[in-house]
């Protein structure tokens, strides 16, 4: 049944039943997201929105760590799968699981040990520091809890449990919601208690994941009984995971790049902009869901060098991805006030967010090429053009364009950046696939 639905099954219906859950599960975490900031911005305290937007790219570290494992582990298990490797996509699934735990932990000690220096590197002053701070330390302390649930979350959907995966991280997101307003508001914890929320609901992620792993698996372990696995093995999950890994790293470089150049313009600035990236996240995370939760039918089908339906899934992805991308582009910019309102009712806020907002807007549906690329490489292990594409976007391509903008036209470059990064990237990732993947189904017929 299972291989019937990887091998036969419709292409549009396997895909929704792979990808909806993923969105939803997204969706989800997207409201979770948007309460965090509101309960956050209905304190009143810009700096303590500020603070916490300096502190955001600590989070996305975390989600960025979880992908080496979660991401990777998922590539290679799911071409295992197709190749009917079984035990061996159940060996490197406990690899993952615990590589992740002591990754966790490790980062932990190192985020305290440089608490200080990361602070001040992120752009934190004697306005923003005690909350930037606040939010920091207790993110740290999650930080072995956030890694894991983020492995299993990836994993499960290489065996089918797409619906599982979505489970824990709803009952993750609606835990944090529930203890938001209590420890922001009621408590009166502010920065600390959104951080506090936050790690209490991965923890109740992590329980559910092992659950569903020790009861409904049958492909998939965290027993380590009999466990080994090669230097090989190890080397083919981080060439795959590494990369996912830098994309998010690159986000939080890129939130981190933001934040330093419009600095110089105020912590107004900041704290729209930290609230304009919350909003645009309903576009972005809508967008990776779909794109990636394909990931383990692509995977599949090109370990079983299945060329003819692979071909038939990209062209699908890539039709569907960029047309929900002109559509959501389009409901965001013309909501932006309501929107930003909704967040925080100061008129200087809406009057600076509003543009901000419009313009990441303008480089959705060439985002949309990038994810659907990113996932197809990730998904195939072609290592090189996954890392090329995940430190471009953000990261190297980002930078240049923003230093270079920045000083061409002042604040206006610097919040036009995103978009002109984004296009950029989209025709990086058009000449990598040309040059890789295309090559591979060039001849085959899709139908």
């Amino acid at each position: 049944m299972e291989n019937e639905l990887f091998e036969r099954a419709p292409v549009h219906k396997v895909y929704f039943k792979f990808a909806l859950p993923v969105v939803f599960g997204m969706v989800v975490s997207l409201v979770y997201n948007m309460v965090d900031t509101y309960f956050i911005a209905q304190t009143g305290n810009t700096d303590l929105v500020a603070g916490v937007s300096l502190g955001a790219p600590v989070f996305t570290l975390m989600i960025a760590l979880g992908d080496i494992f979660g991401l990777g582990g998922s590539s290679v298990i799911s071409r295992l799968f197709g190749q009917k490797r079984e035990e061996d996509g159940k060996r490197l699934s406990i690899f993952c699981f615990y590589a992740a735990i002591l990754c966790g932990i490790i980062v932990t000690a190192v985020l305290l040990l440089f608490r200080q220096p990361v602070l001040c590197l992120l752009g934190a002053d004697e306005h923003t520091m005690i909350y930037a701070s606040q939010y920091y330390t207790f993110i740290a302390l999650g930080a072995p809890f956030m890694i894991v649930s983020l492995t299993p979350s990836n994993l499960l959907r290489t065996e089918g449990f797409a619906n599982a995966s979505m489970t824990g991280t709803v009952l993750g997101a609606v835990v944090n919601m529930i203890l938001d307003p209590i420890f922001i508001s009621v408590l009166g914890w502010g920065a600390a208690g959104a951080a506090i929320a936050t790690v209490i609901g991965n923890i109740c992620t992590d329980l559910y994941f092992v659950w569903v792993l020790l009861k409904k698996s049958r492909r998939l372990s965290i027993i380590p009984r009999g466990f080994y696995i090669s230097a090989t093995e190890i080397g083919e999950i981080m060439a795959i995971g590494i990369p996912a890994s830098i994309t998010n790293l690159m986000q939080s470089l890129g939130i981190a790049l933001t934040n330093r150049f419009l600095l110089p313009y105020g912590n107004d600035r900041v704290a729209a902009m930290g609230i304009v990236m919350k909003v645009n996240m309903i576009a972005a995370l809508i967008l990776i869901g779909f794109a990636f939760g394909a990931q383990p039918l692509v995977g599949y089908n090109y370990g079983a060098k299945n060329h003819r339906r692979l071909k038939q899934i990209l062209q699908f992805c890539y039709g569907f991805e960029c047309s929900m991308a002109v559509i959501l582009a389009c409901i965001l910019s013309l909501t932006a006030p309501v929107l930003i309102r909704l967040f925080m009712q100061d008129e200087r806020i809406l009057e600076l967010g509003i543009p901000m907002l419009r313009m990441q807007q303008a480089g959705m549906p060439f985002i949309a090429i990038v994810l659907v690329t990113t996932c197809t490489f990730q998904s195939a292990g072609k290592a090189w053009g996954a890392f090329w594409l995940s430190v471009s976007r953000q990261g190297l391509i980002f930078a240049v364009v923003i230093f270079a903008s920045s000083r061409l036209a002042g604040y206006t470059g610097v919040i036009c950046s995103q978009a002109i990064s984004d296009v950029l990237t989209a025709l990086l990732a058009v000449w990598l696939f040309g040059r890789s993947i295309h090559k591979e189904l060039k001849g085959v017929p899709a139908v």
